[in-house]
């Protein structure tokens, strides 16, 4: 059994969601969905060996159900905010979170996380 847990991959889904302008505006659910769905059968290309995936969603995106390989987490408020609570719970485990937020980036670095942008799960 191994005893290092998998690296824990938080996904700030507006955030790469909103990278790419192919009209998610229109259906932010929608495009919530497809990008749950495509880390459920891509997984996360930058990481190598075991990951658990949480997909944080906010706004309208609130209620997206998870599914196998990717659990989606609902922000109560703030999605980034929801994303740094997550990464502090998480205690030593490894963290890494895909997210162009400069701020963002900021903070949960300084929970030692570490960072990639939203083209390491997005094409």
């Amino acid at each position: 059994m191994n005893a290092n847990p998998p690296v824990l991959v938080v996904v700030d889904a507006a955030n790469v969601v909103g990278s790419v302008p192919d009209g998610w505006w229109r259906d932010r659910r929608g495009a919530a969905e497809r990008l749950r769905d495509r880390l459920a059968s891509e997984g996360v290309p930058a990481v190598s060996g075991p990951v658990e995936i949480v997909l944080v969603v906010e706004g309208a995106a609130r209620g997206v159900e998870s599914v196998p390989g990717v659990r989606v987490s609902s922000a109560p408020g703030s999605g980034d905010d929801h994303i740094v609570e997550v990464v502090a719970s998480a205690g030593d485990r490894a963290v890494l979170v895909i997210t162009a937020d400069r701020e963002l980036r900021r903070r949960v670095g300084e929970l030692g996380a570490e960072v990639a942008g939203p083209r390491s799960v997005r094409p």
